[in-house]
């Protein structure tokens, strides 16, 4: 796996058992998990963050992501894992993998900023034979064009004296079936031995790596992945708005389509989208066409159809309110989860806070309920929190549900909330005494008046 040596002058100097198989920077929702897999096939990996709360945390034992909890952790330390905020241990790494955020700009492009600031630390602390892979997500050329200068400000060269690869990070918080180590891994190399060292690299512990044929086709990889669904939950975003318009049940309709066995995949409606890949990803693709001189015009089109359905979810309100004769500005309304998909803690970029900002706006009473967030801001004000859900349904107005968490039951959910606004085909989901359809879902009309899916 090593690369020929042409700079001995970058040799380390530590004793052989102060080498890591592994040096993973940044360790939230991507590097954690990863660090834990690489961890329990017996890799020896030490963890690196610029959060010293994060490093004293995971050191004590404590976990800050939904898919790890405290006792992953300590099994992690149990079996040599370490975090540090020391960019030294990089100098005795065989390889370093990098998965710092990667946010969008006040100017709507790729905030590479962590990005090359992980480039930075890496290259003063860089030794030959080492391999590096970017798995933040990013735009084609990100690899070479700027993480490659970076690391050889160093002295070495990268596909010489060290690899240099691009592998997109595949985790889906709260996944309950694919992970780490049984999610075929993407890797592409800045050269053939590039892409060999990091194949070889990620086989100890994930089950199935493609090889991609450099970095670029594997940064556009994760891209095409995140706009195809981006896209196609805009398509149905907006066929969720006609179909309200034409009188057609559109769950109903998905449910049908989702009975041919070939050429259609279910997506369904919703508030908006959330998390990193699906509001954010598909930009950096955006922003990369954007410098050849044309645009996207699909990724743009589709942002701007999800982005609006926060508007659409509150006209909807609006109406249910009208018809049962309160106004909203007078309405006490309840949120029933924030989070941006269910069962998990994490907030990022969900659609909950432009609703509520929106709500606010407009002169409503807001409270919110989710069993894994203790508290929650708007426009930097607290929500109150409802604790107990029969209750908190029983006095609001008008509840809105945003999150499908599963203890939101349809049943209870209908038996309770006097006005009801489901924005995630709860309702049309079975309690665990039904039977759904061959589709998965339930076919059926919401019974009694009041209660409406978006």
């Amino acid at each position: 796996m090593d690369a020929a040596v042409s700079n001995p002058a970058h040799a380390p100097e530590q004793s052989a058992a102060a080498v890591s198989d592994l040096v993973v920077i940044g360790l939230g929702y991507v590097g954690l998990p990863l660090a834990a897999e690489a961890v329990s096939a017996g890799l020896k990996v030490t963890g690196f963050d610029v959060s010293e709360h994060v490093v004293a945390g995971l050191n004590d034992g404590v976990s800050h992501i939904d898919d790890l909890s405290d006792e992953d952790v300590a099994t992690m330390l149990d079996k040599g894992f370490s975090a540090t905020a020391d960019p030294l241990c990089m100098s005795t790494a065989r390889t370093i993998v990098i998965c710092v955020p990667t946010p969008l700009s006040s100017e709507g492009g790729p905030d590479l900023g962590a990005v090359t600031a992980a480039a930075g630390t890496i290259s003063r602390n860089l030794t030959p034979g080492t391999l590096v892979v970017l798995e933040s997500t990013t735009y084609p050329g990100t690899t070479e064009e700027v993480v490659r200068p970076i690391l050889e400000e160093s002295g070495l060269v990268a596909g010489a004296d060290f690899h240099l690869a691009f592998s997109p990070e595949r985790i889906d918080p709260g996944n309950p079936t694919f992970g780490v180590a049984n999610t075929p891994k993407v890797v592409g190399g800045l050269t053939e031995e590039c892409g060999a060292a990091a194949a070889e690299f990620y086989s100890r512990f994930i089950g199935t790596v493609v090889r991609a044929r450099g970095t670029r086709e594997a940064e556009m990889a994760k891209l095409l992945e995140n706009t195809y669904r981006h896209v196609n939950i805009a398509l149905v975003n907006e066929m969720a708005v006609f179909c309200q318009e034409l009188g057609v049940d559109l769950w109903d309709s998905i449910a049908a389509a989702a009975t041919k066995p070939f050429g259609f995949q279910a997506f369904y409606p919703g508030p908006g989208v959330g998390g990193h890949c699906i509001p954010i990803d598909p930009n950096y693709l955006s922003y990369k066409v954007k410098t050849l001189g044309y645009p996207f015009r699909f990724v743009e089109l589709a942002q701007e159809i999800n982005n609006r359905m926060p508007a659409y979810v509150i006209q909807r309100a609006q109406e249910l309110l009208n018809e049962s004769g309160l106004a909203l500005s007078r309405s006490k309304v309840l949120l029933l989860g924030v989070t941006y998909k269910a069962d998990i803690a994490d907030q990022r970029e969900s659609p909950a806070r432009p609703v509520a900002r929106k709500l606010l706006a407009k002169g409503a009473q807001i409270t919110y309920h989710d069993p894994h967030v203790e508290s929650w801001q708007v426009e930097g004000a607290d929500v109150p929190r409802s604790e107990i859900l029969e209750q908190a349904l029983a006095e609001a107005d008008l509840t809105i549900l945003l999150t499908d968490h599963s203890e939101y039951r349809p049943k209870l959910l209908e038996r309770y909330a006097r006005l009801l606004l489901d924005t995630r085909g709860v309702l049309r989901r079975p309690e665990p005494d039904e039977t759904p359809d061959v589709s998965g879902r339930l076919r059926r009309s919401i019974g009694r008046e009041g209660v409406q899916v978006l």
